[in-house]
C-alpha cells in the first residue's frame, strides 16, 4: 500500500490558496478520518469511585441552593476527551444529581433525552408529563426528548441518582437547548409501571391496533428488575450472560432512541467476556464488588461505583465475591449505531 502525501509536500502558495477559499486536501488527513482496522479513541477507561464523589456532591448541597443551581450534579467526565467537554464517552452524558429535603429542580423540557437511575435515598419523586413516580434505589425514570420534567424530595436525606443523556450528540448536532415551564399538576393516580404494566406479554387492551405508545412506560422499578435477573440467572448456562434490556413494553424496541440500557447480574465467582462491540458503554454498580479489566486497565469496583469503556473495547468483568451475585445497570450508545448501519460485534 503506497505512502499518502503530506500536507508539507504541497507548495506553500497552494496550502494558502486552499485555507484563504476555506478548502482542505483530504489525502494527508485521511489516515487520520479513516484508519485502518479500529477506530482512533481517545475515550479512555475511567473508573469513578462513588466514595470520591459523594462528600463532594453533598457539600455542593451546602455551597449551592437548588435556586442557584436549577440542576445540582457532578459530571462524569472522561478525561481523555477533556473534562470541559463533559463526555464519559463521545455519545454518553454521565451525572450524579442531589436533590434535598423539601427541594424541587424546577420544571423543563430540553432536546436531549434522559434517563434518572436512582443511587440512594427515600422519597424523591419524579414528575413526566403530569405522571408522578416515585425514586427508589436501583429505579430507572425516563424523561424523553421534549417531554415536561421536573423532580421533588418529600423524604428525609439526601437523594442521589445518576443522570444519563445524549446529550454530546444532540449538542454535536447544534439542536440541544432547554425550555422552563410552570410546576405541574401531578395526575392522582399511580404511574403506568404500577397499574397498566405489571407484568411481561400483557399491556392495556385498548392499545392492540392502536397507534403505539412512544414512551408508555416511565418508570422501571430495580426490585422488578432485580427479580426477573435471579429468574433468567436459574435458565441461563455458565459463561452466558445474564443480562436483560430495558425496553418499550407496546413495541419491543429500545425505549429511547440514541442510547440502551440494560442491567446485568454477575453471579458469584462469574468472570465474563463480552464480545467486542463498536459501542461505547457506561457501567454502573449496583450491588456487589469486582473487577474490570478495560483494553489492558484493571480497574476494581465496589457498589455505586461507574466505569466508561471506549467503544472497540476488550472487556473482562469478574464478580470478586464466592457467596453473592453481583448487579449492573449499562448504558450504551448500541441504539443509534444500529439506526446508523454501524453497529458490530466482533467476536
Amino acid at each position: 500500500m503506497s505512502e499518502l502525501g503530506r500536507l508539507e509536500d504541497l507548495p506553500l502558495s497552494y496550502r494558502q490558496g486552499l485555507t484563504a477559499h476555506n478548502l482542505v486536501p483530504l489525502w494527508p488527513s485521511l489516515r487520520a478520518a479513516l484508519p485502518h482496522d479500529i477506530p482512533t479513541r481517545r475515550t479512555r477507561p475511567v473508573l469513578w469511585r462513588y466514595a470520591d464523589v459523594r462528600p463532594r456532591l453533598l457539600e455542593a448541597g451546602e455551597l449551592t441552593p437548588i435556586e442557584k443551581a436549577e440542576r445540582r450534579v457532578l459530571v462524569l467526565a472522561n478525561p481523555g476527551l477533556g473534562l470541559e467537554n463533559m463526555q464519559a464517552t463521545p455519545s454518553i452524558y454521565i451525572g450524579l444529581q442531589l436533590i434535598l429535603p423539601r427541594e424541587t429542580a424546577p420544571n423543563h423540557k430540553h432536546t436531549p433525552s434522559a434517563v434518572r437511575f436512582v443511587v440512594e435515598g427515600a422519597g424523591g419523586f419524579t414528575v413526566v408529563e403530569g405522571e408522578k413516580m416515585p425514586m427508589e434505589p436501583g429505579d430507572l425514570i425516563l424523561t424523553p426528548s421534549r417531554l415536561w420534567h421536573e423532580h421533588g424530595h418529600e423524604g428525609t436525606g439526601p437523594v442521589i441518582w445518576l443522570d444519563a443523556l445524549d446529550l454530546p450528540t444532540v449538542f454535536a448536532l447544534e439542536a440541544s437547548y432547554c425550555v422552563d415551564g410552570r410546576a405541574q399538576v401531578a395526575r392522582n393516580q399511580p404511574d403506568a409501571s404500577q397499574t397498566l404494566y405489571r407484568r411481561s406479554g400483557l399491556m392495556p387492551y385498548r392499545s392492540l391496533g392502536a397507534s403505539r405508545g412512544i414512551y408508555p412506560l416511565k418508570r422501571f422499578p430495580w426490585k422488578e428488575v432485580r427479580a426477573a435477573l435471579e429468574s433468567f440467572a436459574a435458565v441461563t448456562n455458565t459463561g452466558e450472560a445474564v443480562q436483560l434490556a430495558y425496553i418499550n413494553p407496546e413495541t419491543g424496541d429500545e425505549c429511547l432512541p440514541v442510547l440502551g440500557f440494560s442491567a446485568l447480574m454477575l453471579r458469584p465467582g462469574e468472570t465474563l467476556r463480552p464480545a467486542r462491540r463498536s459501542a461505547s458503554a457506561v457501567l454502573h454498580v449496583v450491588e456487589g464488588d469486582g473487577q474490570a479489566v478495560i483494553d489492558g486497565t484493571e480497574l476494581t469496583w465496589t457498589a455505586s461505583d461507574t466505569l466508561a469503556v471506549p467503544t472497540h473495547a476488550r472487556v473482562e468483568i469478574v464478580n470478586t465475591s464466592s457467596r453473592k451475585p453481583a448487579f449492573l445497570f449499562q448504558v450504551d450508545d448500541a441504539p443509534m449505531q444500529r439506526k446508523l448501519g454501524f453497529y458490530e460485534v466482533f467476536d
